[in-house]
């Protein structure tokens, strides 16, 4: 069982486990022992509430296949219980990155100030840009 929050928990029977070799330093042992993690969660299957499904099928992450399932590959360490503890860590993270309702932006204005010192500085550039022509004779 993985503790996401107090209301929210994910089943250990939800998430899959595929062990990989893990490429990098390590001698013979990485030739020899699949330390290599990727976890796969599947957002539609979950138990997770359908607010949360939801936010993390819009969230445009790279992690998030177009079929709604998450994949988390760490090779971080020679350790695959160390892998597995930060694929899971990774997992929860995304999770509570949806728990927060986005803030809604508020559409303001320049300031009178700033309209004038965004056109005094369009001609500053102008002026330097037109001193660089050659001279009409």
């Amino acid at each position: 069982m993985i503790v996401v929050s107090r209301r929210v928990c994910l089943p250990d029977h939800e998430l899959e486990w595929q062990f990989i070799r893990a490429g990098g330093p390590g001698g013979q042992h990485v030739n020899k022992a699949s330390t290599a993690v990727r976890l796969i969660f599947d957002i539609q299957a979950s138990s997770l509430p359908e607010l949360y499904k939801q936010r993390l099928l819009a969230k445009h992450d790279h992690r998030i296949t177009d079929s709604g399932k998450v994949i988390i590959k760490n090779q971080s360490s020679r350790s695959q219980h160390q892998n597995r503890e930060e694929a899971v860590e990774e997992l929860v993270q995304l999770i509570r990155s949806v728990m927060t309702a986005p803030k809604k932006r508020i559409a303001t204005k320049p300031t009178r100030a700033a309209r004038e010192r965004r056109l005094q500085k369009k001609k500053h550039q102008g002026d330097i840009k037109a001193g660089r022509k050659k001279p009409v004779l």
